[in-house]
């Protein structure tokens, strides 16, 4: 068993913030040591935790449109890495689901990124997987951030959730679909052209 199998054997297995989750531990994520794409969003809903699939969900369906992205590459983990900033579920809050419990990326992050060699381009797809890997360089909110997503390139591409509760930001930044995502769509066509 290599480095990485054993590595994620034993986050598929984590139980560190248990007592949190109401719905228990299921850590959900994909990744491989060839992968060249990794999807850093913030934690699993309540379908995706249910289905163990990543993005298996409404803002699965939405992220794969922007990403121009059939479901059977999506989730060709030799292509693509999909590591959450929580790896569980973490429950419901006032306004849609709390924040991914802090554990995660305290516990496993380093070590797991580390294993992943051939990343080329890194999506950040909220503000706490922004915060986590952008650190000082990020702006003072996720809408400035976002608008300037081509400062972060090549490494990074910052970009707002594409959850339907998410549509008020997308009217109000039309932006974001006119100009980031065919933007995306391009860099991601050139990271996999050669197969």
């Amino acid at each position: 068993m290599s480095e990485l199998d054993n590595l994620l054997k034993q986050i598929r297995s984590c139980s560190i913030c248990e007592e949190h989750l109401p719905l228990g531990p299921r850590p959900v994520l994909a990744a491989s040591k060839t992968a060249k794409l990794l999807i850093v969003g913030q934690a699993p809903g309540t379908k995706v935790h249910a289905t163990g699939i990543p993005w298996n969900d409404q803002s699965g369906k939405r992220l794969r449109q922007w990403l121009n992205m059939e479901p059977d590459f999506f989730y060709d983990s030799e292509q693509i890495a999909i590591v959450p900033m929580g790896f569980c579920y973490p429950g419901k809050g006032k306004s849609g689901d709390l924040p991914p419990r802090p554990e995660c990326a305290l516990h496993w992050h380093q070590n797991l990124l580390a294993q992943l060699p051939n990343i080329q381009l890194t999506l950040l797809i909220g503000k706490y997987a922004q915060d986590y890997f952008l650190g000082k360089s990020a702006k003072s909110n996720l809408t400035e951030t976002v608008a300037s997503w081509h400062e972060y390139l090549p490494r990074y591409m910052p970009m707002p959730h594409p959850s339907p509760l998410n549509h008020f930001w997308l009217r109000r930044n039309p932006w974001f679909e006119t100009d980031a995502v065919p933007a995306l769509q391009s860099l991601v066509k050139d990271l996999f052209k050669n197969g």
